[in-house]
């Protein structure tokens, strides 16, 4: 998490191109010699991301040697050491093809929404390896309780995307005024990345809608006490998040919100795929209540 906001960091502040087009090596050199303030908070984010990378490694390794074969949690663990890769692939792409500080090109917009749904996706596997490693039960997909889940996985997904979006246009072409950043929005002659923005708090809106959905499904099939907390947190998370976008847009999307938003964004994806294991992986019963059973 502290590795996700610190790359947000990197992008708000234009210091992407701090070790110059160079990975994994910063400026041509494995230590940068009196780096500039730019090179310092890049040559960090990969720092972290190394170790990052080196703790999720061994996080799979200790997991592999835990639990046995065919477990879940194995499988959720392997998993996250392929996305956690992807997301250092991504994150060099975007280095060697130089679309940092101040490039506005659609490529970049792709790779931002591309690194979002990666990050995404590799939050996922690391809550499904927590998870599993407290619980064996493996999901079952009961079509009526599971799309109301994927129609809400797919809209936060969306929201995502369209965020990173949003805090390039925000980063790129900052408002002077809540006003003229909303007219500018809305103007033809605005670059795409501005015009893109007001499309975020749309699909916010559309997505807390569908979790919001999502949420009341398991309240109303689950009587169960780990889906029905997971999914009264959930619905907490999204109503804060609604209102810190909010005052995102009227603060005009100073780096420290920025960095308050996008914590939120992955707070609620983590507890959203919470819920949605819980609720889908059968409770086993606790081993006393297992031997009544069968005697």
């Amino acid at each position: 998490m502290a590795v996700i906001l610190w790359g947000a960091f990197v992008r708000a502040t234009g210091s992407g191109a701090g070790c110059g087009a160079h990975w994994p090596l910063c400026n041509g050199e494995v230590l940068p010699r009196a780096p500039a303030l730019a090179t310092i908070i890049e040559f960090t984010h990969r720092a972290t991301s190394g170790v990052a990378l080196l703790a999720v490694a061994f996080l799979a390794l200790r997991v592999f040697r835990a639990k046995p074969k065919g477990h879940p949690a194995r499988r959720a663990a392997a998993a996250s050491v392929l996305f956690i890769l992807s997301e250092a692939a991504v994150g060099a792409g975007l280095v060697l093809f130089r679309l940092v500080a101040d490039n506005e090109s659609v490529a970049r917009a792709l790779f931002m929404a591309v690194h979002l749904m990666n990050t995404f996706v590799l939050l996922a596997c690391l809550t499904l390896t927590a998870h599993y490693c407290s619980t064996g039960s493996r999901p079952r997909l009961a079509p009526r309780r599971a799309w109301p889940l994927a129609a809400a996985a797919l809209a936060l997904l969306l929201v995502g995307t369209s965020g990173a979006v949003a805090a390039l246009g925000d980063t790129l072409y900052p408002a002077r005024s809540l006003l003229g950043g909303l007219a500018a929005d809305v103007s033809p002659t605005s670059h795409f990345l501005v015009r893109l923005r007001i499309a975020h708090p749309l699909l916010a809106l559309v997505g807390a809608l569908a979790v919001g959905a999502a949420a009341a499904s398991v309240l109303r099939v689950h009587e169960e006490a780990p889906p029905r907390r997971a999914a009264w947190s959930l619905l907490g998370l999204v109503l804060l998040q609604l209102v810190v976008g909010l005052a995102n847009v009227v603060l005009l999307a100073p780096v420290w919100m920025q960095l308050v938003h996008l914590l939120l964004a992955d707070l609620v994806w983590i507890a959203f795929v919470l819920m949605a294991v819980r609720s889908l992986s059968p409770e086993r019963p606790p081993p006393e209540a297992a031997l009544a059973v069968a005697a």
